[in-house]
């Protein structure tokens, strides 16, 4: 190279710092830089493309952000909303055992958010709550086991111990608070298996 000018066009890709007043400076050169160029112009004209042509391409992806943001607000909230409509319908699987309210069915909501307010609903609406939800979410099988906290002090349950044994069903683990615990497996096909297995933890009265 006999002058820089024969360089060409000269990209920063990125800076950053090296040391105190010194800065690390990434750039490509010549051919590199003028098809890393061309690249991002065809990119640009793509995007307008998608956003139908467009001017103000910033602006409207912006907007589509926050569009997609007060989406994803709204669904949560529509979900939560759904969770605590179940709570009604799941009392009607109760079953009355050794003066143990038990509740143990499997649950259809989207995420863990959801099926935790559902338990609490439940909670709210139930004494002696003995319950335990399995779930499929994103084909991931789950396990939730809620207690009243009397339950707890006078009967001696452990959510934590309770939903540990539960998940080996669906090979798997947890853990949580005595009164409230989770669990997640691999093996989605033992999901009934944790359900028959519930009745066998309650404690004689």
């Amino acid at each position: 190279m006999q002058a820089t000018g024969q360089i060409g066009y000269f990209k920063i890709l990125s800076e950053s710092a090296v040391a105190a007043g010194v800065r690390r400076i990434e750039a490509i050169t010549a051919d590199a830089a003028e098809a890393f160029i061309i690249e991002q112009s065809q990119e640009i004209n793509q995007l307008r493309g998608l956003l139908k042509g467009n001017k103000d391409l910033a602006g409207t992806v912006s907007a589509l952000i926050e569009e997609n943001s007060k989406l994803k607000k709204d669904a949560e909230k529509a979900v939560m909303a759904r969770s605590g409509d179940l709570k009604h319908e799941i009392v009607h699987h109760m079953k009355t055992i050794n003066g143990i309210n038990l509740i143990a069915v499997q649950v259809d909501l989207p995420n863990a958010d959801a099926v935790k307010n559902l338990a609490f609903a439940v909670k709210d609406l139930v004494d002696n709550l003995f319950l335990v939800f399995t779930t499929l979410i994103e084909d991931k099988p789950g396990i939730t086991v809620m207690l009243s906290e009397n339950l707890v002090s006078e009967k001696g349950l452990n959510a934590s111990n309770i939903v540990r044994e539960l998940a080996k069903d669906i090979q798997g683990g947890g853990g949580g608070q005595p009164f409230y615990a989770t669990a997640g497996g691999k093996n989605k096909d033992g999901l009934p298996k944790v359900l028959e297995k519930v009745v066998s933890l309650i404690p004689v009265a």
